[in-house]
């Protein structure tokens, strides 16, 4: 037990990290945790990348220059470069995608003609485009009737497309402009209207990607009337399901009822006071496929077609048969997309149950395109899914209900979390960091105050940042009990260890820390695993010939395992291992090395011997951090593959290695191998090496 005291003066910090929302092509190209600037200076593009850094969410801009030739190795300091965490790499291997592209741009062009291709990337299209109008080796574009522009308005896309094209004898034949294609004017960018456009803006949703409004500025402006477009069509289904693991990603309202602390977190009104709004969520649904119960036949929601302008706003009313009892929870939704306008080409991202009438291919797992996932309208949140899902699982909550009876203090969302530690502890009193809360936060955390009947006269709420706290803001008393909830809120996108800003928190902080201050988590764990995901490591593999166009010259600058040169690697990337495909733990979980945030944050090293439990081949090792929240180790908040609401960080291997236990070792099999890591924390990278024997 840790009963406060009359003198208890307890501070509580929140993590918070504004990330850029943008609903365009450049999300597809930026981490979670950047933003982007565009400006011209006279012939030169200048592009203005905004990098946060997340151990101490700091910022700073960084300058690229179109002539710079560094193949889109943006931040030549980091650990990695930065277009390795997009999905590029994962769609350039998506050979479904390709061929299906491929087949209807060579059945669209037939001729020479003037192609435009929005949202370029590496040129792919363009150069399928090209080829199908032959105009690759003896002429120019300028000089023939064949004519392909390619636009791009991410200026490290461009470059790599440069070097694609250069690679391929291709730089002459394919324009390509730097802009948005919104930006583009007939006789001043292009010379003429397009007689076809070929483009790929796609996401799980469809229409995610600012498509409409892409698509009618070039239907009015670029191309002309009837133009030829590939794909052709999209058609979107549904499909009404109940399922309680889905559930737990949207509603509070039902689940905290069921919640055995009887804190209330959605008080009345709340809506009207956050804006809370309706989201969808791109999920691989075939994961859940066992925890899915259907209650319809697939239905058509809506038609798409490209070929022509399509209108800003559609509404479409459905009359849907039940097939199955149960509780309509959620639609499933996917897309079939039509290449060719005879209707003989398709690409589908329609979950395993659904037999396809038609040849769209039963394609490899890949994760830039999911289902989607739509709640029916209720009690829910329009928050992150997962944060939800974590206030909803029973193990969750009771644990922080453990943490509470044992240390008087619950540790939730952190905006709740000093109510419950006043309400606790009748005469401590409690300071909230918050440098991002504003009216907002301040009248919701009032409404859930009175919705527990808790009071906030002990409750003082800072807006300042830790490295502006003073003893005069905690009126020149030291604090006595640090309490810390170590996961970002708005970024799904952070590796588990960049959730040690915690600890570089926690360091600001120690001039108003009193000696024997207990800080909570105490310490955290850093795990690890062997896996087997053959699904995933097959998705971020080398790029070599894609239908027949080289591209290993960027396989770097994307983050690839395979075939790189030493000592490159690829980067550690998030992901929720149980949605990877197919995948095997390989070894027991191991520690890898403990960081102990009792004192202030400094350089961490490890050391583990890895031994294989199950034979098989080991495509890497999957990384996450376990929260110790009491100094007896009782009271540990886990977030490993096991527990499906946390990312794990994936260090995927350059060369998948054949591993055994050693009952079965054969051999051609390694039977361990040794892990050493450390943690650098001036920059927050980890760094792991790993020697198989």
């Amino acid at each position: 037990m840790l009963p406060f005291t009359p003198k208890t003066l307890v501070l509580i910090l929140s993590l918070r990290l504004r990330a850029c929302s943008s609903r365009n092509l450049l999300s597809l190209a930026l981490s979670a945790a950047t933003a982007i600037r565009t400006m011209s200076s006279g012939p030169t593009q200048r592009q203005f990348q905004l990098r946060l850094d997340p151990l101490t969410g700091n910022s700073e801009w960084v300058i690229i220059e179109e002539d710079e030739d560094d193949g889109g190795e943006i931040f030549k300091n980091a650990q990695q470069p930065i277009l390795a965490t997009t999905s590029y790499l994962d769609m350039l291997n998506d050979s479904r995608r390709n061929r299906a592209y491929r087949e209807a741009i060579d059945k669209a062009i037939t001729k020479p003609c003037h192609v435009l291709d929005i949202g370029a990337g590496t040129g792919l299209l363009s150069m399928m485009a090209a080829r199908a109008m032959a105009i690759g080796d003896s002429t120019t574009c300028r000089n023939s009737q064949g004519m392909v522009t390619a636009c791009e308005s991410y200026l490290p896309m461009v470059k790599l497309m440069k070097k694609v094209l250069r690679l391929n004898g291709l730089e002459r034949n394919i324009r390509v402009i730097n802009k948005r294609s919104a930006e583009l004017k007939v006789g001043v960018d292009i010379t003429s209207r397009a007689d076809v456009l070929v483009s790929e803006i796609l996401d799980s949703e469809l229409l995610g990607e600012g498509l409409i409004p892409t698509l009618q500025h070039a239907h009015d402006m670029l191309l002309v009337e009837n133009p030829i477009t590939v794909p052709y069509r999209a058609t979107t289904y549904g499909q009404l399901v109940e399922s309680t693991f889905l559930w737990k990603l949207h509603d509070l309202h039902g689940n905290e009822a069921k919640a055995s602390d009887g804190i209330r977190l959605v008080p009345t009104g709340f809506e009207s006071i956050l804006s809370a709004k309706s989201q969808q969520y791109a999920f691989h649904c075939d994961a859940i496929e066992n925890e899915i119960k259907l209650l319809s036949e697939p239905f058509k929601i809506f038609e798409f077609d490209f070929w022509k302008r399509p209108d800003s706003h559609g509404e479409t009313e459905l009359l849907i048969k039940a097939t199955n009892d149960g509780q309509v929870q959620a639609v499933v939704s996917w897309w079939i997309l039509q290449l060719d306008f005879e209707g003989r080409i398709f690409y589908s991202t329609a979950p395993r149950w659904i037999n396809l009438p038609m040849n769209t291919g039963a394609g490899d797992w890949c994760d830039h395109w999911k289902q989607c996932v739509w709640f029916v309208p209720g009690k829910g949140w329009g928050f992150p899914a997962h944060a939800i899902a974590r206030e909803n699982c029973n193990l969750w909550r009771h644990r922080m209900e453990e943490f509470h009876a044992n240390c008087y203090q619950k540790c939730n969302d952190s905006v709740f979390l000093a109510l419950v530690i006043a309400h606790l502890s009748k005469t401590s009193h409690v300071i909230s960091l918050f440098p991002g809360l504003r009216g907002k936060g301040l009248q919701y955390l009032q409404a859930v105050a009175d919705a527990n009947g808790f009071s906030m006269d002990r409750i003082e709420v800072l807006e300042k940042k830790k490295t502006c706290l003073s003893m005069q803001d905690t009126h020149q008393r030291k604090v006595d009990l640090l309490i810390g909830e170590p996961f970002y809120s708005g970024n799904d996108g952070m590796l588990p260890w960049q959730n040690l800003r915690l600890w570089k928190e926690r360091t600001l902080l120690n001039s108003v820390l009193s000696e024997d201050a207990l800080i909570f988590p105490c310490k955290g764990i850093l795990k690890a695993c062997a896996m087997s995901l053959p699904d995933l490591w097959n998705s971020r593999r080398c790029l070599n010939k894609i239908e027949d166009f080289e591209h290993s010259v960027i396989n770097n600058t994307l983050g690839a395992c395979g075939e790189l040169p030493n000592p490159q690697e690829g980067p550690y990337l998030p992901y929720f291992i149980w949605q990877c495909g197919e995948f095997m733990k390989l070894s027991e979980t191991f520690p890898v090395m403990e960081f102990d945030f009792s004192k202030q944050i400094s350089k961490t090293y490890g050391k583990a011997q890895v031994e294989f439990a199950e034979p098989g081949i080991c495509h890497g090792f999957a990384f996450w951090i376990d929260w110790v929240m009491d100094s007896e180790n009782f009271i540990v908040i886990s977030t490993g593959p096991e527990k499906r609401y946390w990312k794990q960080g994936v260090k995927l291997l350059a060369t998948p290695v054949e591993v055994g236990n050693q009952k079965s070792r054969s051999t051609s099999e390694c039977c361990q191998a040794v892990m050493e890591a450390s943690f650098d924390p001036s920059s927050g990278d980890l760094i792991v090496s790993h020697f198989f024997s």
